[in-house]
């Protein structure tokens, strides 16, 4: 039997990734199976915890071709499961939204941009900003959203876009303050970052904030901060 220091660490880590999203699946399945938790809260769940596998990409220098092939699969599946109820906590059947496939979709276009020009800290500032931003601006919203308003014909409350705006911004300053960097221009193009992303959310419909968040984010991070 192999031990664990002979397993070749790529193993390793693909291993810890598919196991990070099957658990992750697993409470959102069981949630929505067995307790019959609100099937957009399961969602919310997976939205969240399967985004943060950017990070376990970006520390363990993942190559590209993983995080991509990943990203077609998932997005795959996604498609099917508009179709066939495979995981009712991630996709209904004849939902009006793509948001799971764009999702899947926008991380494998970052990881394929940056990975290949060796800046990943933007693929994860993308994707962290849809994620979390996304991610709590709905349960915020949802939850407290008492001050109502009204675009493209969804229903937005500022409390949620006043979530999202706070979340980007501290999303992208946390990144960037990772690698070197002018603290100003950090803040200013983190406050920029943060704008365009909740503008891009609440003006989205049918799930496709869940491509251009994270590629808006990434990209304008990326060139600000290289031109500025």
């Amino acid at each position: 039997m192999l031990s664990l220091t002979e397993i070749p660490p790529l193993v390793l880590q693909i291993t810890l990734v598919a196991v990070w999203l099957g658990v992750i699946l697993a409470i959102a399945e069981g949630l929505n199976r067995i307790f019959s938790v609100n099937a957009e809260v399961s969602r919310k769940i997976v939205h969240i915890g399967t985004g943060n596998v950017i990070l376990f990409a970006w520390w363990f220098n993942i190559p590209a071709w993983v995080g991509i092939t990943a990203s077609v699969i998932s997005g795959m599946i996604a498609i099917i499961s508009y179709q066939t109820p495979i995981l009712p906590s991630i996709n209904s059947v004849g939902r009006k939204s793509l948001g799971t496939f764009f999702y899947a979709i926008s991380i494998g276009v970052l990881i394929g941009w940056f990975w290949t020009i060796q800046q990943p800290q933007y693929a994860a500032l993308g994707i962290l900003v849809m994620t979390w931003g996304d991610g709590l601006a709905a349960v915020i919203g949802q939850k407290w959203g008492k001050h109502q308003y009204h675009v493209l014909g969804s229903s937005k409350s500022w409390e949620g876009s006043l979530t999202m705006l706070f979340v980007s911004f501290m999303i992208s300053s946390i990144i960037l303050l990772a690698v070197p960097g002018n603290l100003e221009l950090i803040l200013k193009i983190s406050i920029l970052v943060a704008l365009v992303a909740t503008a891009l959310e609440t003006f989205s419909k049918y799930g496709i904030d869940n491509l251009t968040v994270p590629l808006s984010s990434a990209s304008l991070a990326f060139f600000l901060n290289h031109i500025l």
